[in-house]
């Protein structure tokens, strides 16, 4: 703990959110129940406890809260008739700055000047600007307290050209601490801040550019040693640590945690100072719900149920139309095998029908995707929404590309480095836990065997299409969703043609058609790939 000198002291406390992901309430919306320990709701009675004890509180957020469940993808971001549910409650909780996060490019540059108007406070993007040199948001804000100046850099995820390139091909993105490092110099000579708070969209460690570190906190903490505090986020983990003087703090996603950063200013003598920094986490799992706050956010809320079709149940769902079709029996198997679940070592029904929409809208030979999550199924019974967002849960369109057998077969490659290489001894299947599920795809349109007793990048085998040995000169037509196509297919170079096709609407939107022209659905699986070379 740093020592205070002598003199006037102000205690001013800094409270973080990241990555809130749309959760006003507290509620999933997809399963229809409400949550123990997460939501703004929660938020707001800390952070209003927080301002009662009679602290200097400053309320700041990093990003990432426009996007994430049916409230904000399915709903508000597409309408452009009434303010925002997140940015009225967000005036409401007395935000000071918002930095940008990557999720928030996810509807386009519209939608982002849409929630800036509405907000009351600057939203913060120091390194995104235009080709020439015109910053897209604010770089930072300065907050006076009580006579001292806290300045608030923001800095948003370099990284978003490959999640989104085509929704921001108008800006550039920089090196996260570079630009910081510049900001916070000119602060500091210009004399226009006391307290140097840096907020980033990103989490301590590179993401992809390990040797720049254009996309690494941690370099934002080795390059500005002068700033006092640095929140980060974008990786839905803790951080709570400390780099020379520097406090550092990270929260988890939906607003399970909050971070608190508590700064001692000396105000006397040569001006102020901080003299102590503190960060701590305040979990959420403890805290009621804010009455006033879920009475702002509950016309939003409400209809959000509604949309889903889960709100009142089966019954309710049907006498509002809201049931799409029927399932005559459960979408995927329950069984799990060295903690991976059946539905991503064998072909199953749920990921057949995704191929099955994705191949027939887009007239494409060849389908890829993922089990987003390790429970999506389509359970016997009616069909509603929700149980698509279960299945599909993100707001993704679909591409088409030209590829060559040679650069599909390199793309299955890179997906197979899910698993592990069976070892004589093994048991089990095991997957690599530094490639997680969601990079892991699997393909329709084509035959395949997965050989995991070979190394990875050598366990793509007896690959055929049409009954025939895929050559590697063929070309072939890939459909695939636009992030996989912009973070891994181009990102990697895997694949040298640009799209030529998208889709005029979501994946998800597509399924929700299909299973209404069905009516009802029977589970079936291609059975198209099988895992090898595991066991005795």
């Amino acid at each position: 703990m740093e020592q205070a000198d002598t003199g006037k002291l102000l205690n001013i406390v800094i409270l973080a959110t990241s990555d809130l992901h749309g959760n006003l309430w507290g509620y999933r919306y997809e399963d229809s129940r409400e949550t123990e320990n997460d939501g703004m709701a929660r938020v707001a009675s800390y952070v209003k406890e927080v301002r009662d004890s009679g602290a200097a509180v400053i309320l700041i957020d990093n990003g990432d809260v426009f996007q994430g469940n049916m409230l904000t993808d399915d709903i508000y971001n597409k309408r452009t008739d009434t303010v925002h549910p997140v940015s009225a409650v967000l005036n409401a909780m007395g935000y000071a700055a918002m930095t940008l996060g990557n999720h928030e490019f996810n509807f386009g540059l519209d939608l982002i000047a849409k929630f800036r108007q509405e907000l009351d406070f600057p939203v913060l993007a120091a390194n995104a600007a235009y080709p020439g040199g015109e910053l897209f948001a604010e770089p930072y804000t300065l907050i006076e307290v009580q006579g001292v100046r806290v300045a608030v850099i923001g800095l948003t995820n370099p990284n978003i050209p490959r999640w989104d390139a085509g929704k921001v091909e108008e800006l550039r993105f920089g090196h996260m601490a570079e630009t910081a490092q510049q900001l916070a110099a000119s602060l500091r000579a210009e004399d226009k801040a006391d307290i140097i708070v840096i907020s980033a969209h990103a989490g301590m460690v590179a993401e992809f550019d390990e040797e720049g570190g254009s996309d690494s906190a941690e370099q934002i903490a080795r390059l500005v040693p002068e700033a006092d505090v640095l929140l980060v986020g974008h990786m839905h983990i803790t951080v709570k640590q400390r780099i020379g003087d520097i406090v550092i703090g990270g929260p988890r996603d939906r607003g399970r945690e909050v971070v608190r950063f508590d700064l001692t200013v000396q105000l006397e003598g040569a001006g102020p100072r901080v003299v102590n920094r503190e960060v701590s986490i305040a979990d959420m799992a403890g805290w009621e719900p804010d009455p006033e706050f879920r009475k702002l956010a509950a016309e939003a809320h409400e209809e959000t149920i509604r949309f889903s079709g889960q709100g009142g149940g089966a019954l309710a769902a049907e006498a509002d139309g809201s049931i799409l079709g029927y399932a005559t029996a459960d979408f995927q198997p329950q069984a799990e095998t060295g903690g991976i679940p059946a539905g991503r070592l064998q072909d199953t029904p749920v990921i057949t029908l995704i191929q099955k929409v994705m191949l027939q809208a887009s007239g494409a030979d060849v389908a890829a995707t993922s089990l987003f999550s390790d429970t999506a199924d389509l359970k016997q019974g009616p069909l509603t929404y929700a149980d698509v967002y279960r299945i599909y849960p993100f707001d993704n369109v679909l591409y088409v590309v030209t590829v060559t057998g040679k650069e599909l077969k390199a793309y299955m490659e890179a997906s197979a480095t899910h698993f592990n290489q069976w070892q004589p001894g093994d048991l089990e299947v095991t997957a690599n836990p530094e490639v997680p599920s969601y990079l892991y795809d699997m393909f329709a349109g084509i035959d395949y065997q997965i050989d995991l007793s070979q190394p990875a990048g050598q366990r793509i085998i007896n690959v055929l299409y049409q009954g025939q040995a895929l050559a590697d000169t063929q070309q072939l037509q890939l459909a695939v969703n636009n992030y996989r196509y912009s973070s891994l297919l181009k990102a990697s170079r895997l694949v040298s043609a640009a799209r030529h096709w998208e889709s005029p609407c979501s994946v998800r939107d597509m399924l929700v058609s299909y299973i209404r022209g069905q009516g009802t659905l029977s589970p079936e699986a291609d059975n198209n790939w099988s895992i090898t070379g595991v066991g005795n």
